[in-house]
């Protein structure tokens, strides 16, 4: 058995046009941001980021946003 095999772009298009027609256009792009790749270096940023502050800090800094009186 030969199959020939299409090209990626083609079974990409196809790929985002069903699940266009089946989730919509919002979960479909939501869907496939999943799968991007970032840029820059996360480690080197976080550490950055969070080098002047404890493990205590930040979890009350999440609690903080993650709360319903915050809106």
């Amino acid at each position: 058995m030969n199959v020939q095999a299409k090209p990626l772009s083609e079974i990409t298009r196809h790929a985002i046009d069903l699940l266009s027609k089946e989730m919509g256009i919002v979960d479909t792009v939501r869907f496939l941001n999943q799968f991007t790749t970032g840029y820059g270096d996360y480690t080197e940023e976080r550490e950055d980021v969070f080098k002047d502050l404890t493990l205590d800090e930040i979890l009350a800094a999440i609690k903080k946003v993650r709360s319903p009186e915050t809106g």
